[in-house]
């Protein structure tokens, strides 16, 4: 019978979710759900002076935001806890004194305790990298325990291993280096070594190491630029993966299905906001109008935008879906539609004021407004082609001049979907302001 699937991802509550480790998780949690096994979260806290409250919180709210749940851990508990390693220290005392008993430990001058690493060659087989031969090595026997009662990650580590029932480790290949060096405490104690896969690092575009200075480091910051956490997600999986499908956009249960970490890359993956932000566009343009109202809200209200009253708010937002590709973007594209002390831009007053005929143009739609009774983006549209005709030019010359008057910039949705939604009054209120304040 072949062993139950359990991974984890064990981050260190020091600092935000960094993208890494945010692919780390996703990796792992993609595993877990392709073969029906288990995602466990465990919180590496044995760090004291580093660990905060906040970094901890996070740390929960980006894995939910990418929409990672958990199976075991914090929060949602478990036959195997505590998930946090500053509790189970007499978990760890109880493994440590089973080395002592095996005769594996000696204790240094100053307190500190030591592995004696068996000095026999290990192979790593690895699901990403192959197998990898460690050879006998002369590095020094590893310090397990502190001269102060604490345990080192590596300790630690590999004892929540065991303890868990951690089938499979799936984590970045820094991590290579030091996995004989698990795998010899394991064998130490007694256990046998779940397998290993060793993921590509994410670079930056310049080719190191993405740090948290580099832009799209930290989770937090796509929730707050107006990302859609599906699309994060997708490109994410893409970082060091490529799915065996003919195309790029895939939804969260085909990634499941699809996932096969033998298909995950031994070189490393190449960061790309821009295709991070244009994955974001694709899912934006595929929400429903109301779908797309409630992600935007936020993003509204920041802006001093209240779109509470206005019946036709999702399908005002809606409008401007296919100019976007950040929800943050979208105040800027539509606050027009929901206020009538709207701004003009400084060159939608220039090219108003360009020709002297303007005015006249707007004034005599404004004249034929009374006369369209079909309030519709077709019936409007037949008016300004009436009005364009009884002044012997083409619609063309009319069209901007409308959506100078009735947005105040020279970009957006068609102008007959502006006036449609914000109906026949306020049109022709906006004209009159223009008329009166701007020519």
């Amino acid at each position: 019978m072949s062993t139950p699937v359990r991974v984890r991802f064990a981050p260190s509550p020091t600092g935000y979710l960094h993208v890494g480790g945010a692919r780390t998780a996703l990796f792992n949690w993609l595993y877990a759900r392709n073969r029906g096994g288990k995602f466990i979260l465990r919180i590496e806290d044995t760090d004291e002076a580093r660990n905060t409250e906040t970094a901890m919180q996070a740390i929960l709210d980006g894995l939910r935001w990418l929409g990672l749940d958990w199976d075991e851990g914090p929060e949602v508990g478990g036959e195997f806890g505590p998930y946090f390693q500053s509790k189970r220290q007499s978990i760890y005392d109880a493994y440590f004194a089973k080395l002592e008993a095996a005769g594996r430990t000696y204790t240094e001058e100053n307190g500190a305790v030591r592995f004696k690493f068996s000095r026999e060659p290990i192979m790593v087989a690895d699901l990403v990298c192959g197998d990898v031969h460690f050879a006998s090595t002369e590095e020094p026997d590893m310090t397990i325990r502190r001269p102060d009662g604490s345990y080192i990650f590596h300790f630690v580590n590999v004892v929540d291993d065991i303890e868990m029932k951690i089938s499979h480790v799936i984590r970045g290949e820094d991590h290579l280096s030091n996995t004989w060096k698990h795998i010899d405490l394991m064998h130490a104690l007694g256990s046998h070594p779940p397998r290993y896969a060793h993921i590509p690092l994410i670079l930056n575009p310049g080719g190191s190491k993405m740090s948290k200075r580099d832009e799209g480091a930290a989770i937090d910051s796509y929730q707050k630029s107006g990302f859609l956490p599906d699309a994060v997600f997708n490109y994410l999986c893409l970082l060091g993966w490529t799915p065996r499908s003919e195309k790029e956009k895939i939804d969260r249960q085909e990634l499941v299905t699809l996932f096969d970490a033998a298909d995950i890359h031994s070189s490393n993956a190449r960061f790309d906001m821009a295709k991070c932000t244009w994955f974001n566009a694709q899912y934006l343009r595929e929400l429903a109008p109301e779908a797309l109202l409630g992600a935007a809200s936020p993003f509204l209200q920041s802006a001093g935008i209240d779109t509470g009253s206005n019946t036709h708010a999702a399908v005002a937002v809606h409008s401007v879906k296919e100019k976007i590709s950040l929800l943050s973007e979208i105040p800027a594209w539509a606050h027009y539609f929901f206020r009538e002390d709207y701004p003009f831009e400084e060159e939608v007053i220039t090219k108003l004021k360009a020709k002297t005929e303007n005015k006249a143009l707007l004034q005599a739609v404004l004249d034929h407004l009374p006369s369209i009774s079909d309030w519709s983006e077709s019936g409007f549209t037949i008016g300004i082609e009436s009005v364009a005709a009884e002044n012997k030019v083409k619609p063309g010359s009319i069209l901007p001049l409308l959506r100078f008057a009735l947005s105040g910039q020279n970009r957006g949705p068609n102008v007959a979907t502006i006036a449609h939604l914000i109906g026949q009054e306020s049109t022709a209120n906006r004209i009159q302001r223009v008329l009166t304040k701007v020519l």
